[in-house]
């Protein structure tokens, strides 16, 4: 029987924020379908958020972050799980306003929860994490608006986050030509080794400042927004189409409805966390096997325990990673 869960706890008061692991009880965990005994999770930039007392994720406290997880099932009350199966949650309200995978265990409803994929191990489900669903997503969402290895270079912004990342080495396993765009002038090497064919600065991407530029790419997976995200629209070939996923770089677009009207130009937005359940159970088979890429263990920043992350967040949140940052919980 559990009586006690080591899991890492976001608390705050009128007096005092703190972000530690502690041995809680059992029973605080929130109640669910399916219990699980997590094996890893990772460091989003919203975990990194939950842990920030400006970050404006958390409502409620005490809580425990993680918006990713992979383990086993210890017990289920959903028929469609059994005991000792291996499962992967992301999305829906993990780590957002129900207790997360920064955790021993978790509690969660059995709609949240996808069986591993044969092909994947535990631990490469969570090098992906909800990032690289994220990322295989707009991939998805790419192709079918047309986008194909022949007809011209992707772009991917942000590449050396966690969704930049692994859409670079999603797209390099399927064919394409990847062009990555990043603000860290010391990630050429990381970008190269992990899929890019060319890598290029932000400022590169922002040149210009036309609504309609010189056409470069066929298409783009933009996890930044912003004014970036309308300097990326204006370079969009003729029929082309940008995967946007994210707002780093803002959530104003201040462009004009000339790449849209005059070439064609197809804005996508991209939802992980609400993905039905069918498509997310048949993206995460793709990810275990057409789709996975030679270089997902080098989309690894660093393994850490669950001890250590308290101090690893403030890496993500000011941006000093290449890749993800991997938890091994249990």
């Amino acid at each position: 029987m559990i009586t006690n869960v080591n899991a890492l706890l976001v608390e705050k008061n009128l007096e005092e924020f703190s972000v530690t692991v502690k041995t809680i009880p059992f029973e605080q965990l929130p109640t669910g379908d399916v219990l699980i005994k997590v094996a890893y999770s990772s460091i989003n930039y919203k975990d990194a958020l939950a842990t920030d007392p400006e970050g404006k994720i958390v409502k409620s406290y005490p809580f425990v972050p993680g918006i990713d997880l992979s383990g086993h099932v210890v017990s289920s009350a959903d028929s469609r799980f059994h005991e000792g199966q291996k499962v992967i949650v992301t999305g829906y309200e993990l780590g957002v306003s129900h207790y997360g995978g920064l955790s021993e265990y978790a509690c969660v409803p059995g709609e949240w929860v996808v069986p591993l994929p044969e092909n994947l191990t535990l631990k490469e489900a969570m090098i992906y994490g909800t990032a690289g669903f994220t990322a295989a997503l707009s991939i998805k969402r790419l192709e079918d608006n047309g986008v194909l290895p022949q007809k011209g270079k992707v772009l991917v912004t942000g590449a050396t986050g966690g969704v930049g990342g692994v859409a670079v080495a999603i797209l390099n396993k399927k064919g394409y030509d990847v062009t990555a765009s990043t603000g860290k002038s010391q990630a050429e090497d990381y970008l190269k080794l992990i899929g890019a064919k060319e890598v290029i600065t932000r400022d590169e991407v922002q040149a210009g400042n036309k609504p309609l530029n010189k056409q470069l790419w066929q298409a783009a997976v933009d996890p930044v927004g912003g004014q970036q995200l309308a300097s990326v629209l204006s370079k969009i070939m003729y029929g082309g189409s940008v995967a946007v996923s994210g707002l780093t770089g803002g959530s104003n677009l201040p462009t004009t409805v000339l790449p849209f009207i005059l070439r064609g130009v197809n804005l996508l937005g991209i939802d992980s966390v609400y993905c039905p359940q069918e498509e997310r159970n048949h993206l995460w088979k793709e990810m275990a096997g057409e789709m996975k890429p030679a270089t997902l263990e080098k989309l690894i920043d660093r393994e850490i325990s669950l001890q250590e992350v308290p101090e690893a967040v403030s890496t993500v949140l000011h941006s000093k990673t290449f890749g993800r940052i991997l938890v091994r919980v249990s």
